[in-house]
């Protein structure tokens, strides 16, 4: 069993040498922790010390300094760094920390002798989690790490509470979601998450751009909500007096655009869906959308791809998705088509399957092993059976085609086939990452499907989109996609809610367990 001494302490020291017993508040529990750093900053402030109103003048980051000294020096030119400290082994006369910044970890080298007594003395009492500044020349150990030997240091932020100990760090979902801040200081694997996230959706705009894309934002509380099936939440607009709802959606905004004469318009931001939670879904998610005038389906099939190239080659630095089950996904090539009623028929076994009566069709998902609500819809049966037979088996890109026209009132009505749309859906490592259209610009065709949605109080009548329609919009392809389910894919997170700073409803004062409700809510 570890001492006392070392549950606390985490430091990537410990295995080459024992931890000196220079702190004894590390052994204590987290409240008496607590009491004695409380106290530590009173003693501070009476000698006229205040940590919360001092500051550094860095001159690097850690990164950029380790990488000012080559593999072959031993001696490098000064630095000033900051951070937190995330390592620490005190000795009588020097000392060991870690600090960790934006960028990464470094190593700093703290002598009495260089400092000062005094000045040391006042070192030995700072606390793991405390924010210094550090300036000394760079060298490099006998194990070959890139040091800072210590010529001055400062406190300028006290830590009033521990950090999580190194050892078993944070094992507690809920934790890890409530409190995502000591998440991202003890797991390399989250910073590089979010950090990867971030390149992500700047290459996602570089791509954009450099199509003449214009980036736009559009209106969050909507007095109608569409552009999706889905449940709002809603909100009331006190100086209206009126009742108000968060986007479900960005499309019937961007498409307001295209009428206005942005033919190339493209948008990421939040939408808000009150409905389910899984791994796969929360309730708030970012989306992007793109519509390009004068395309359609196939036209939006290029610039998937094409983005999802670049995104990946650009911020991820590979076309060759590795996965922790199976092969890896290679983005690279061309991607395969599949039509939804090929696919359909050939998971059912069953040519005859879209002429079958809905209960036929129940009795063969019985049949199958298929457990399917029977207050479905017809559409609603197939397409219960292609998410739970087909979707999860599309590991390798593949665009589904042709999807049933119920399934979405914003397509254009495919010629050949009137029963499906000129809709792809892009399928990838077993998921739906992002649907796009040619886009219905007929505005009585529109206004029709709108009314059978509405009947079945699904969607709500947007009488403005439809006016807008009215005064002519260009045909045009439209595509969205959900921006978490692409870091999942390309980060290989485990659920969605690795790929989300802060998940907020960990934070709500609830009996349910998140993580087991069921989502009910479409793609995100």
């Amino acid at each position: 069993m570890s001492s006392p001494t070392k549950k606390y302490i985490f430091s990537e020291f410990m295995n080459k040498e024992s931890i000196a017993p220079e702190q004894p508040s590390q052994s204590l529990d987290g409240s008496d922790q607590v009491a004695v750093r409380q106290d530590k900053l009173l003693r501070m402030r009476k000698e006229g010390v205040d940590p919360f109103r001092t500051n550094w003048d860095q001159t690097h980051v850690s990164t950029e300094a380790i990488g000012l000294l080559s593999e072959d020096e031993e001696q490098g030119p000064e630095v000033s760094v900051a951070g937190r400290i995330v390592a620490f082994r005190l000795m009588g006369k020097a000392s060991f920390l870690k600090i960790l910044d934006r960028s990464g970890k470094i190593q700093s080298y703290v002598r009495r002798d260089e400092i000062g007594e005094d000045q040391y003395a006042s070192f030995k009492k700072l606390d793991l989690g405390d924010f210094i500044g550090i300036r000394g020349p760079l060298f490099r150990t006998k194990t070959g790490e890139v040091t800072i030997r210590a010529k001055e240091y400062k406190l300028v932020s006290k830590a009033l509470r521990p950090l999580p100990e190194k050892w078993h760090g944070l094992t507690d979902n809920e934790q890890i979601y409530r409190q995502r801040y000591l998440d991202l200081i003890v797991n390399d694997d989250s910073r590089h998450r979010f950090r990867g996230r971030s390149e992500i959706i700047r290459e996602i705009r570089e791509f954009f751009w450099s199509r003449d894309f214009l980036e736009v934002e559009t209106p969050m509380l909507q007095a109608v909500s569409g552009g999706a099936t889905a449940r709002p939440f809603r909100t009331h607009f006190n100086a209206l007096d009126c009742d108000f709802s968060m986007r479900i959606a960005l499309e019937l905004h961007l498409k307001r655009l295209l009428v206005g004469g942005f033919d190339r318009v493209f948008e990421v931001g939040r939408v808000f869906r009150n409905e389910g939670l899984s791994r796969r879904h929360n309730p708030e998610f970012t989306m992007l959308e793109a519509y390009q005038a004068y395309s359609d389906y196939r036209g939006m099939m290029e610039l998937t791809q094409s983005l999802i190239q670049h995104v990946a080659d650009k911020a991820i630095g590979s076309l060759t998705i590795e996965r922790t089950e199976g092969e890896p996904i290679e983005l690279s090539g061309q991607w395969r088509e599949a039509k939804y009623k090929d696919l359909i028929i050939d998971a059912v076994g069953q040519e005859d399957w879209f002429e079958l009566a809905k209960s036929e069709k129940l009795k063969k998902c019985k049949d199958m092993g298929i457990e399917v609500n029977p207050e479905l819809e017809d559409f609603e049966v197939t397409n219960d059976v292609f998410e739970k037979v087909i979707e999860h088996t599309l590991i390798q890109p593949t665009f589904v085609t042709h999807i049933p026209r119920e399934l979405c009132p914003l397509a254009k009505i495919t010629e050949s086939d009137p029963s499906t749309i000129d809709v792809f859906e892009l399928c990838i490592n077993g998921q739906e990452i992002a649907p796009a259209y040619s886009e219905q610009n007929d505005p009585d065709v529109q206004r029709e499907a709108f009314m059978i949605q509405a009947g079945e109080e699904t969607q709500e009548l947007d009488e403005d989109f439809l006016t807008a329609l009215e005064h002519g919009m260009p045909p045009a392809g439209g595509m969205g996609m959900g921006i978490d389910r692409l870091v999942i894919f390309l980060t290989n997170a485990a659920n969605i809610r690795d790929t989300m700073i802060i998940f907020n409803i960990m934070i709500c004062n609830t009996s349910i367990n998140p993580f087991t409700v069921n989502a009910n809510a479409h793609n995100q």
